[in-house]
Parts: C-alpha cells; structure tokens; sequence
C-alpha cells in the first residue's frame, strides 16, 4: 500500500479543513476527517500488513506532511509489541521528533515511543541528546516520552534509575520557561507525585522558584 492509497481510502470533509487550521494553526494539508475515522483505517492495515510495510507506510505518510497522514503514522506504530523488535519502529519514531511542530501529533508520536521505551528501556540514552537540543518540541519530548516511569507504585531498581535520570533533566530545564516545556516538566512531576511523593516534593523544595508559577502549583498539586 502506497502513502497515496492510504490517503485516499481515509477520504476528506473540506467543510471541516478551515475549522482544522484555524485550530492547529500550522501550515499544512488537512483532510479534515474524524480521529474514529483514522483510527478504523489503521486498525484495518494492522491487520493486514507485515511489519516492513506498515513501516515503510508509516514512513510515507509522515513525510507527506498531511495532517491526518502523520496522525496514521503515529498510530501504524503504536503497540505494546511488536515483533521483531529491531529498532527499526523506534530509529522511524526517532527521526520524526525533530520534525514535531504541534501539541497534538508530538503527543500522539509519544504515545508511540513510551511503548517502545517500556520494551527496551535501553534505549532512553537518546534522549539525553534530545534534552539539550535547540528544538523545543524536541526538548519536551524527553519528557513526553518517559510518562510510563511516572506511573509505576512499585518500582524496580532501573525504574527508580529513569525517574532519576529524568529529573535531572527536570533540574536543568525548570529554567526554560517555554509555556510548553514549563507544562510537560509540571505535568510529568504531577504524575510523578501520585505515586513518589517525597522524591518530588525534594525537587519542589530545590527548584520550584525557579519555575513559572503555575507550572510550580501544577507540579506540586498531589503534595498537600
């Protein structure tokens, strides 16, 4: 299946297109079609796809810089498992990060990369670059892709290592105060919270000053 079939068979409502950029606000071909849509589309080459396909489908359409395109995209690698488990989905969801330019399709790649990262955690040493990186939706993204490590009530010792790590990122970017980066730090911390108190509320203790003001109460919301 080509990046053109794949379009098509998504179709379009041009009544919704100038509601579509008004939203996003970012120059680009919309389709204007529903995510329910989008998401019966992908389901079904899921289904009938080998994996070297939907990787190289998911790479087209991403590249075709169509709105609705680059949502598929995203979704085409979203999965728990995938076999084999190469690189080849995370190196894709890799070179997609310098390219985010919107709240909405950086979110939905994320989702993509947590799954991976939670299969290899390993590969977490990337985004260490990604965090000194002159993009800032690159910059957010290390955050973005790390909200599994927020979640867990009973956290092994490499676990605890990540949150470690990402704090520290946290500790050197509190002081980008980027609308964007201060709500992705305040809201992974957030999460963080609910189920690590005291390792956030040290954070709080150190840094919150240096934070915007309501990215600091966001962040310390759980703390009491």
């Amino acid at each position: 299946m080509t990046p053109e079939t794949a379009l098509a068979q998504l179709g379009s409502d041009p009544q919704k297109v100038p509601d579509m950029v008004a939203y996003h606000n970012v120059d680009r071909p919309y389709l204007g079609v529903a995510n329910a849509v989008i998401d019966a589309a992908v389901k079904q080459w899921r289904a009938e796809l080998d994996l070297a396909t939907r990787l190289s489908l998911a790479s087209g359409l991403w590249d075709s810089n169509v709105h609705e395109g680059r949502i598929a995209a995203a979704k085409l690698l979203t999965q728990a498992r995938i076999r084999p488990d190469d690189n080849a989905a995370w190196d894709l969801i890799c070179t997609w990060v310098p390219t985010f330019d919107t709240r909405v399709l950086a979110d939905l790649v994320a989702v993509a990369g947590q799954k991976r990262l939670v299969a290899d955690p390993s590969r977490i040493g990337v985004l260490d670059e990604w965090t000194t990186s002159e993009h800032m939706w690159t910059r957010r993204a290390a955050f973005m892709f790390t909200l599994p490590w927020t979640k867990q009530n009973y956290p092994k010792p490499l676990d605890i290592a990540v949150r470690d790590r990402v704090m520290e990122w946290a500790a050197d970017l509190v002081v980008d105060h980027d609308f964007m980066m201060q709500t992705a730090i305040a809201g992974w911390l957030r999460d963080l919270s609910k189920h690590d108190h005291d390792r956030v509320a040290n954070f709080m203790f150190a840094n919150a000053e240096l934070m915007k003001k309501f990215a600091a109460k966001e962040a310390s919301r759980n703390l009491g």
